[in-house]
């Protein structure tokens, strides 16, 4: 890998998988940037960031990370690696050292995203079953990605990948932001994080903010190329 081009590493959020970033892949790769997508565990903000850090320390050069929604609060923590030298934001959670995502959702009136999660619980070996969570079925459309043709909704609302709900409880152990350069992509028709949420983490992240009126939660589905954009603006940037 070119060590003067930063690597880009998508982290995808809760409810989805890597195959979100599909499109946006697509126009990094036709401008020749260097790009990997890793499964995120959905499973602990801390456990899930060490997993992105360790990922961003396997690449040899600099690292422009990329979080969406829930992975906006991992790349806040793995982004202190050394080699990453910028965080974009993407419809997503910007977390301050010591913050939950509960405490950051709390200070705005909740999304339709809180009435429409169902829970069941999973094994944990050697301890107690945990609680997972994913968006209803039927709700899904409306609260993920209202802009997407409805034949990708109906595939994507069956193939959600859950999170655990203790990620909620969970807070930052730190904030890149606060040495590192950040872009934010504000989705203004979010109905899964308040868009408020996102422009409060941006503004006070002091990121280079844009906003696309209308789009979903599920921005780099429906309008990859913006995403893209500003993705590439961030490695000019860094490079």
């Amino acid at each position: 890998m070119s060590t003067t081009t930063p690597t880009v590493v998508l982290v995808h959020g809760a409810f989805a998988d890597a195959a979100g970033w599909s499109g946006v892949i697509e126009e990094l790769q036709r401008h020749g940037i260097p790009v990997i997508a890793p499964p995120n565990p959905l499973r602990g903000l801390a456990s899930d960031a060490a997993y992105i850090a360790s990922v961003a320390a396997r690449i040899d050069g600099p690292v422009v990370l990329v979080g969406h929604s829930y992975g906006g609060a991992l790349i806040t923590v793995a982004g202190t690696a050394d080699n990453v030298v910028g965080l974009v934001y993407v419809a997503a959670y910007v977390l301050e050292e010591g913050e939950s995502l509960g405490e950051l959702q709390g200070r705005f009136p909740l999304s339709p995203l809180v009435s429409n999660l169902k829970q069941w619980t999973y094994p944990v070996a050697g301890g107690d079953p945990a609680v997972e969570v994913t968006i209803t079925e039927d709700a899904f459309p409306s609260v993920f990605a209202a802009d997407v043709p409805e034949d990708v909704t109906k595939v994507l609302a069956v193939a959600q990948r859950p999170l655990a709900a203790a990620a909620f409880d969970e807070t930052a152990s730190s904030a890149a932001w606060r040495t590192k350069p950040s872009w934010a992509l504000i989705a203004g028709a979010d109905n899964a994080i308040n868009p408020d949420v996102e422009r409060f983490g941006a503004k006070r992240a002091g990121a280079t903010v844009v906003e696309i009126e209308g789009a979903s939660h599920a921005v780099a589905v429906s309008q990859p190329k913006q995403v893209a954009d500003l993705i590439r603006e961030a490695v000019h940037a860094t490079s």
